[in-house]
């Protein structure tokens, strides 16, 4: 099967058609999407809007920078912690 993206204001449309009575499997099967991605998209995006799903996307981005630039600084001050503890 081939692997789709949809953007954010797609899944919620989609989502937004199951809370008006569409059933899953034919949204699965219009969409051609898996089950599993439908029902993960609903615990992600459920009763989301399309402002508050980009909002998120972005405050997660920024999480992963911050998480890295984290990581580098606490090696730099575990390298910088082996330097100073040998004896010259």
């Amino acid at each position: 099967m081939k692997q789709k993206r949809y953007t954010e204001e797609q899944i919620i449309r989609i989502l937004k058609a199951h809370e008006a009575g569409a059933k899953v499997s034919d949204l699965i099967r219009e969409h051609g999407m898996s089950e599993q991605s439908f029902y993960r998209w609903k615990s992600k995006y459920g009763g989301m809007e399309v402002s508050e799903a980009k909002r998120l996307k972005d405050l997660e981005a920024e999480n992963a920078k911050l998480k890295k630039l984290l990581a580098e600084a606490e090696l730099d001050k575990a390298m910088l912690k082996d330097v100073l503890s040998k004896k010259w």
